[in-house]
């Protein structure tokens, strides 16, 4: 009955591109519509989606000459891979885009792809690429719709290597994004990373990706880029993943992924398609792919791991001890109580992966990428009478887990950068001791009006070590009891809200990491822009 009604919604529309007479060529060549493997969700991208009323996240009727949106991709090993991300098609539409480089003074098409009409993208894939020189890239559908851009050399030979670091992009501000992009282009990074949460529209990942990618598709239409999705970009408020097993709820506290699995794997095809093959690319449960695997680009190895998708959920496995399972309130309960056996954080495969990487590429700088940090480095959450002593979410729980994570990330030198808490830090973790684990530097979030964070020890006193830049720096313990020191902290009291980004500078002649962080509305190109206080920091990478 329902591919019946499809066909008929195909019919109607048809006659319809017939009697508005329609710019393709192809009227005639009718194709039958996909119909979506899940309902109630991806509504506004899928089935007869031109029959959708105007939504409040994007328009996705747009010109067939704008039918591309944007193109992402990155080369790693002498091997391209681009995802070409379109706006939904019309049934007469064709599903091949190509793939043009412009060589010896004219465009040539070396490869085409069909479209997938769930997520509507399509993955480019150049091996034996030539990454010695820029190279002008255009993706084309169709006689009108193109997109242009440059896929860029490897800056081995460069001194200094940027990254720009940006998370949590709240659907509460769906205007542009055009503070960041002229700031990150004026500061002209080799790299970017979105750590997570592009999209904050649960149910409708589609609509919500095109709008993230028409904000910022002029910061990596130029540039490499790592895109990684989070918890609310699988359509949850958080996300123990568990190995993929099926949660029960959209709270998803008792492990697991709580849309359908069609679902899950269309959003990460969208967002890490691009990213260099996986390490392992044996699928979890329910047959959930992974993406965890490294980039190596201008003397930098990036890790990038995924925090959420092994790690255990709180509830069923520990007591419960505040009004949720995974908030802590009694700043009295034990720790240990909580820290239990069995409880994973990376799992296995994800530790295997950080070790072997840690011992490979010993000459370069190391970092790893991830959605979150490595402890509870927030005490107030969502508004300013909210304290929160523990929080789950984070990964400073399961303590065993981390502790595991950080010593991986310790063995191989190598840094950390995250987002997910909008509260910005820069923070020495501890494992055994004090400051014997990794630098983390944790970004801001794009939007920071809608679940601001605060550092704020309720004793409101300094601790040991402090730097005295801000009051509140020095070495604590985390909620968990996870031994941290904290160099700086952006609380929403300050500049824009403390929305903004990181920029990273990786100075491979010095071995030497520049921590810097930028507010949302200063314009980096004025003389004398100033960062949130408390930056830039800048540290050894040889500890």
């Amino acid at each position: 009955m329902k591919h019946i009604l499809y066909l008929l919604c195909l019919v109607i529309f048809s006659c319809y591109s017939c009697k508005n007479k329609s710019p393709n060529k192809n009227t005639d060549l009718l194709i039958p519509p996909v119909v979506a493997p899940f309902t109630g969700i991806d509504t506004i991208a899928t089935n007869d989606w031109w029959n959708r009323k105007p939504n409040k996240i994007i328009d996705v009727k747009v010109k067939r000459e704008d039918v591309i949106a944007f193109g992402i991709y990155t080369v790693h090993q002498n091997t391209l891979k681009l995802t070409a991300q379109l706006f939904p098609l019309y049934p007469y539409e064709t599903r091949t885009v190509r793939l043009e480089i412009y060589r010896n003074g004219r465009w040539q098409e070396i490869q085409k792809k069909q479209i997938d009409d769930i997520g509507w993208s399509a993955l480019f894939r150049i091996e034996n690429w030539d990454n010695s020189k820029d190279v002008k890239y255009r993706i084309r559908h169709g006689e009108q719709a193109s997109f242009e851009g440059i896929i860029r050399k490897n800056p081995v030979e460069k001194k200094e290597i940027l990254l720009a670091a940006l998370s949590c992009n709240s659907n509460k501000d769906r205007g542009g994004r055009e503070n960041y992009v002229r700031n990150i282009n004026y500061q002209d990074p080799d790299l970017v990373f979105f750590a997570g949460d592009q999209s904050y529209d649960h149910s409708e990942h589609t609509a919500a990706w095109l709008k993230f990618g028409m904000q910022f598709r002029d910061v990596f239409r130029h540039r490499p880029c790592i895109t990684i999705p989070d918890d609310h970009d699988i359509g949850q408020g958080n996300l123990w993943g568990e190995g993929g097993k099926k949660a029960s709820t959209r709270a998803g506290d008792d492990g697991g992924y709580f849309f359908p699995p069609e679902y899950v794997k269309m959003v990460e095809k969208c967002q890490t398609g691009h990213l260099p093959d996986p390490y392992d690319p044996t699928p979890i449960d329910q047959g959930i792919g992974v993406y965890y695997t490294n980039l190596v680009l201008g003397g930098i190895d990036f890790a990038i791991i995924e925090d959420r998708k092994f790690k255990s959920g709180p509830k069923g496995k520990i007591p419960q001890i505040g009004p949720r399972p995974d908030h802590i309130r009694d700043p009295n309960y034990d720790p240990e109580s909580v820290d239990l056996e069995g409880l994973k954080l990376l799992g296995e495969r994800q530790l295997n992966f950080l070790t072997t990487w840690g011992t490979q590429h010993k000459d370069h700088v190391k970092v790893v990428l991830s959605q979150t940090g490595f402890c509870g480095g927030a005490h107030i959450h969502g508004n300013i009478t909210n304290r929160l002593h523990a929080d789950m979410d984070s990964n400073g729980w399961p303590q065993k887990g981390r502790n595991k994570a950080l010593r991986a990330i310790k063995a191989a030198n190598a840094i950390h950068i995250a987002g997910d808490q909008h509260l910005a830090t820069v923070i020495q973790h501890g494992i055994d001791d004090f400051d014997d684990g990794p630098w983390a530097f944790v970004v801001p979030a794009i939007v920071n009006n809608y679940y601001s964070r605060w550092w704020w020890p309720e004793n409101e006193k300094s601790g040991p070590n402090s730097n005295g830049v801000l009051p509140w720096n020095g070495q604590y313990l985390d909620g968990f009891h996870n031994k941290i020191t904290m160099h700086a902290y952006v609380n929403p009291d300050q500049a824009s809200e403390g929305s903004g980004y990181g920029l990273i500078r990786f100075n491979k002649e010095n071995k030497e990491v520049t921590f810097e962080c930028w507010p949302r509305d200063t314009d980096v190109s004025i003389e004398g822009a100033k960062q949130f206080m408390g930056f830039p920091i800048t540290i050894k990478t040889d500890l």
